[in-house]
């Protein structure tokens, strides 16, 4: 990776972690959520990741199952979206993250429903 690549990727994430920064300090509510009233896919990570941070990690589960996924994909998004030298065991992993976010968002769909 060149280092003008990675000064880019963490521009990025530092951009990231101030507007979730400001969203969590101002106890902002999820923008999507406050918008089309259904929430997103993502939807309980920061509170999840409030639990990390305090080592209580069945809280974090229980806030979003998925909260794991998210340093698997800051690792695969400062490798190129490359960890494996097979391609399709890379697909095969980031397509399970994608459909583990999916079950999820059904579930909260069906959840604020009832």
């Amino acid at each position: 990776m060149k280092i003008a690549n990675l000064k880019d990727k963490l521009i990025t994430c530092a951009m990231l972690a101030v507007v979730l920064g400001v969203l969590y300090a101002f106890q902002l509510p999820c923008p999507v959520r406050y918008l089309l009233h259904v929430p997103c896919p993502g939807c309980g990570m920061s509170r999840a990741y409030v639990h990390v941070l305090h080592l209580d990690f069945y809280s974090a589960f229980r806030m979003h199952p998925m909260f794991w996924s998210m340093p698997l994909l800051a690792v695969y998004y400062f490798a190129d979206w490359r960890l494996f030298k097979r391609k399709w065991l890379d697909r095969g992993v980031l397509a399970l993250i994608g459909i583990g976010f999916l079950v999820n968002w059904i579930f909260q769909l069906a959840i604020t429903t009832m």
